[in-house]
């Protein structure tokens, strides 16, 4: 681990509270964004590339949504739609930001990175059904955003890694939108089962076993106790059929065998599948390009990836 993410990880341990301890989740969402809008957050969190343009639009059933796009740079372009992470309860599109404008620019595509509803005011499959809604309204829309339909890949980090897999999923089992590609950032793809990387890394940075069990709780709220495979995508019934996939994990992550085992289901399916497990990073890194080094390299490699496969 590099030594600015040891020092960010102890100061975590002291300032960040659990979910499961906070008792005014939309003061805690808010104060979260001015952080990251702050200077010392986009120091963390990183800046939005100038080589892209951010325009603020509304998708799908009414979510908003940043887009994200290269300037300069003729259309129809490819396009990623990104879900972001925060355990299905907090979060939004500004924290990928940084995400979104380097792939944008590094992969000539348009990312598109919408909101969904939280829980516990809107539990599981409320967040399932917003993001549907927004990918379905985004291929809609196409001509409109600038973008190839039948070019079109799904990413999200965490949460956003999980719901990213359920889209692809959804798609397949709908016919459609057909979806070039799906990449799966450190994703939660099982509710329930304990795997060895959860006992590993119980105290980790920004995410330990604690909070991975009360975000689910908060998630499924009533349903807790589904296996449906909206909420695991890991118990579909078949996973053959699915997008050409890259998961990425980090060494020092509790959700770290959920995308091993995930790739695992895929490549036992028969779907392509990149892997890359990065050394010294925490859960959550690509979102913290200023804490960790290797975020820079994570980047370029879904950049390739997308560029590669669209």
């Amino acid at each position: 681990m590099a030594p600015r993410t040891r020092v960010f990880a102890r100061l975590m341990k002291v300032v960040e509270k659990g979910i499961e301890e906070v008792d005014d989740l939309p003061a805690h969402r808010a104060k979260r964004l001015r952080l990251q809008q702050s200077g010392l957050g986009r120091r963390i969190f990183g800046r939005v590339d100038r080589r892209a343009t951010q325009q603020e639009i509304t998708v799908g059933s009414g979510s908003r949504a940043l887009v994200h796009r290269p300037k300069d740079v003729a259309g129809p372009l490819p396009c990623v739609v990104n879900f972001h992470g925060g355990g299905w309860v907090q979060g939004n599109p500004e924290q990928s930001g940084w995400l979104s404008a380097r792939i944008a620019v590094g992969a000539r595509a348009v990312v598109v990175s919408p909101s969904y509803r939280l829980a516990p005011d809107a539990p599981f499959p409320a967040g399932v059904e917003d993001c549907w809604a927004a990918l379905t309204w985004v291929v809609d829309h196409a001509d409109e955003l600038g973008i190839d339909p039948s070019r079109i890949a799904v990413m999200g980090d965490s949460a956003g890694g999980n719901l990213a897999a359920v889209m692809s999923l959804l798609a397949r089992d709908a016919g459609g939108p057909d979806l070039r590609a799906q990449v799966l950032i450190y994703p939660g793809v099982e509710m329930y089962d304990r795997w060895p990387s959860e006992d590993r890394n119980a105290e980790a940075p920004v995410l330990t076993s604690r909070n991975m069990r009360a975000f689910v709780r908060l998630y499924l709220g009533a349903q807790h106790g589904t296996e449906d495979f909206r909420a695991s995508p890991i118990r579909a019934a078949s996973h053959a059929g699915l997008p050409k996939a890259f998961i990425l994990t980090a060494e020092h992550d509790p959700l770290l065998d959920n995308g091993a085992r995930y790739r695992d289901a895929l490549v036992a399916a028969g779907v392509p599948v990149r892997y890359v497990e990065y050394d010294g990073a925490i859960h959550g890194f690509l979102s913290l390009p200023g804490v960790v080094p290797v975020a820079t390299q994570a980047v370029d490699d879904i950049v390739d990836f997308l560029r590669a496969t669209l």
